[in-house]
């Protein structure tokens, strides 16, 4: 960080400032943002704590991803639309993911054939 200085001042410089640091042992960090995943793998992590502020310092592996707009459609929501509506599991699957989740609108539309 700064030359001529070694990591032994350097924690005692930190600590009569008020500043604690804490490596925190991880294996993977995932920053989520509305367009994308970052994913940060083999990270180094950490903690900083300095006049009751805490801060994180990550470095790693760097990798983007997309994030996916799907529903997640879990085996209750199915079952729900099936008991409400009579429709087998594909056509109640399929409704729901029509209705990009929504339960309410796919037993409407089921309903409504």
């Amino acid at each position: 960080m700064f030359p001529g200085v070694s990591p032994r001042q350097m924690q005692q410089m930190m600590r009569k400032m008020g500043i604690k640091q804490q490596e925190i042992d991880a294996s993977e960090v995932i920053i989520r943002t509305p367009e994308k995943d970052i994913v940060i793998t083999n990270p180094s992590v950490s903690k900083v704590n300095m006049m009751g502020q805490e801060t994180f310092q990550i470095s790693g592996n760097i990798e983007e991803r997309a994030t996916s707009s799907e529903a997640e459609i879990g085996e209750d929501d199915v079952k729900t639309v099936m008991e409400q509506t009579g429709a087998d599991e594909s056509k109640a699957r399929e409704a729901i993911e029509r209705n990009e989740g929504d339960l309410a609108a796919a037993i409407m539309e089921l309903k409504g054939e």
